[in-house]
């Protein structure tokens, strides 16, 4: 609250979110996005691109994963 100057309910709700963010398994996230990716028109191999580019950027990245490992994830 001091640092950004945000009332206590605001401060609290960011560091539930960014909580959460940080706490979604790899296996989680890769079905979100393919999720939302997919609602947005795009189809499974430049969802799978675009994924395991983000795996990598994050602040803790996932193992090295494979096109077919994400698609296991994401349909079983």
């Amino acid at each position: 609250m001091r640092t950004t100057g945000l009332p206590a309910g605001s401060a609290a709700r960011v560091i539930a979110d960014v909580k959460a963010y940080f706490d979604e398994s790899v296996e989680d996230y890769v079905r979100r996005r393919h999720r939302e990716l997919q609602a947005r028109g795009l189809t499974n191999d430049p969802i799978f691109e675009r994924v395991l580019a983000e795996l990598r950027d994050r602040p803790v990245a996932a193992p090295e994963l494979t096109a077919r490992q994400l698609r296991r994830m994401v349909y079983g």
